[in-house]
Formats: C-alpha cells, structure tokens, sequence
C-alpha cells in the first residue's frame, strides 16, 4: 500500500447516492473522492485527468451511459483504471463494459469492504467481476463461443456432415441431396477445411463434438 491516498473520481446521474458513496469511500484510509459528476459528459469537460488513478463509473445514466462513455474516456486516458459501479446485472452490459476496457464490474448492493477491494484490485492492475454476476458472465460467454461454432458450417454443409456420419457414400448423398457428386465433394473438402480435420471419419467425429450431428 502506498502512503499517497488512491483518488477517486465518481460518475453516477442519482445524488443521494453519490454523496453516501463518496462519504463511505472518504472514510476509508485508503481513498479520497477528488470530484465527481452526473454524468460522463459532465465528467469529460471537467476532469482532472493527471489527479484521478480509479474512475467510479454507473452504467445506466440519462442521455449516454457509462458502456457508451466508455471508448471516449479511454481515448482520452488510456491507462485510467475505470471500475462500473452498478445494478445492472444485464451480461451484456456486463461484456460490454469489459469490451470497451473497464477493469471490473461490481454491483451497488456490494458490501463496503468489497468495494474497497475491489477498487484496491483494479487500481493495481487486476481485473474483477461481481460473484453474483460471474456465472451470468460465463454463461454468455459460452452461449457466444457456441453461436459462432454453429456459424461455421453452412446449412448444406451439415446436411453433407449428417450424410457421412450415417455412413453415406457420395453418390448416396449426391442422390439423397439432389446435387452433383462433384458438389458434394466440394462440400465435403470445405467441410473438412473449416474442421480443420484431415478425413472424412475425423469431420465426423469433430461434427459430432461441436453439436452438429
């Protein structure tokens, strides 16, 4: 811990709880509230920007919300570490926010010696989530990593993949499938292409891992 205290920068459009939040982190040893604001635009025409070390920034605000403030309080500080304070449980906002290069994301019901925490984290370079949000985090993450995997097939494709896995020759699938043999050949080496597999036994089985079959 250094000796300096941390400066803190609030941005939250509720007043009552922007001065309970700025009473409750003067009070711990370690911060000291230099400014605040209502909101994002109001904190870019004013802010101290060599005095701030961690920005406590809300996510749903009037006209532009924290996500959207995002990319321009970046530009103008890179390497300000900015920490969303929110009740937002939304995982897009969520992912949105760590997109757009906040460090952590906590939730306003947290108790006070976690804030502290989790300031102290981001403030040295870590990153940290909310545990009530974490699952809904990994959920989202998985549900887009599946999307994208479903993606990489065209629909034609997994008809051919499904042909093959019930064993099909490509004279069977070409008749089945009504298209030339020479097309379900093409189909067949795009298919193993986009597996990255090298047969025809190995797109199968790669089909049948990725949820095609």
């Amino acid at each position: 811990m250094t000796s300096a205290k941390i400066r803190l920068f609030l941005i939250d459009d509720h007043s009552l709880f922007r001065r309970g939040l700025k009473n409750l982190l003067d009070e711990m040893n370690e911060f000291s509230v230099v400014g605040e604001a209502t909101n994002p635009m109001e904190a870019l025409a004013t802010f101290p920007r060599s005095d701030v070390d961690v920005l406590l920034l809300d996510v749903n605000m009037p006209e532009i919300g924290g996500v959207m403030a995002l990319p321009q309080i970046k530009k103008l500080m890179p390497s300000l570490p900015i920490l969303m304070l929110t009740i937002s449980q939304d995982s897009q906002d969520l992912i949105g926010a760590i997109n757009n290069g906040a460090s952590g994301y906590v939730l306003k019901n947290t108790e006070p010696d976690q804030l502290r925490n989790a300031i102290l984290q981001v403030y040295y370079g870590n990153s940290i989530l909310s545990p009530e949000i974490t699952s809904e985090v990994l959920t989202a993450i998985r549900k887009s990593q599946h999307d994208k995997t479903r993606n990489i097939l065209s629909e034609r494709e997994v008809d051919v993949l499904r042909c093959l896995a019930r064993g099909n020759t490509t004279t069977s699938i070409s008749t089945m499938l009504f298209i030339s043999e020479n097309t379900v050949k093409t189909h067949i080496r795009h298919i193993m292409e986009k597996l990255e597999v090298k047969n025809r036994a190995e797109a199968v089985a790669k089909g049948a891992q990725l949820g095609f079959l």
